[in-house]
């Protein structure tokens, strides 16, 4: 039996017809396939580069966290060992004042006398510099137990309590830093005769 070349032409062309939509229906899926893929590992480079973004800017926190800490310790250090250095220069700057206050008039005007003073001077201007001052503790000058440190406490006819009558050594600071408190002599009122007789008779 002869078969129809009409009939099998066309078996082909529908065979051909089938397969072609469900081969683009593969490549369809596997499209779909390798793109949740590629989603998969681009969120996943996104999740590593977010991950290291947070660990480089906490080490850079850190880091700024670290310097200003050092910052703040050197400063502090190098404050500590200037007040320390100051302090031993102190007792040398009572020397001169206590020497050129104590100075004979013959003596004044001397050539090694001038140059003492110099010397006196420079060691001020060095001082000032650093930001050194002299504490005020004048006569008539309240008390600061901050600033001052009193060696008595005595009775005065001029001053009330709690007003210096007296400076015994000089107190210096540093900015804002105490270096050395004045010592000084403290009022603690008029005298008790006083007080007796300022009272009312009864």
């Amino acid at each position: 039996m002869v078969e129809n070349p009409d009939l099998n032409g066309n078996k082909g062309d529908h065979q051909n017809e089938e397969e072609a939509p469900l081969t683009e229906l593969e490549e369809a899926v596997e499209s779909s396939d390798e793109l949740a893929t590629l989603r998969q590992h681009l969120e996943e480079e996104q999740a590593k580069a977010a991950e290291y973004l947070d660990g480089w800017q906490r080490a850079r926190a850190e880091l700024a966290n670290a310097r200003k800490r050092w910052e703040r310790e050197s400063a502090h250090t190098y404050s500590n060992a200037l007040a320390d250095s100051i302090a031993r220069l102190l007792p040398v700057v009572d020397d001169f004042e206590r020497a050129l206050e104590t100075l004979p008039d013959n003596l004044s005007g001397l050539t090694w006398i001038d140059g003492v003073l110099l010397i006196y001077r420079q060691l001020q201007t060095i001082l000032e510099q650093q930001g050194v001052a002299l504490i005020e503790a004048e006569a008539g000058t309240a008390f600061d137990p901050i600033y001052h440190q009193a060696i008595t406490h005595e009775p005065h006819d001029t001053y009330e309590a709690g007003t210096i009558v007296g400076e015994f050594q000089k107190g210096y600071k540093l900015n804002d830093r105490i270096v050395r408190p004045a010592l000084v002599r403290v009022s603690s009122g008029p005298p008790a005769a006083d007080m007796e007789s300022s009272e009312p008779a009864e």
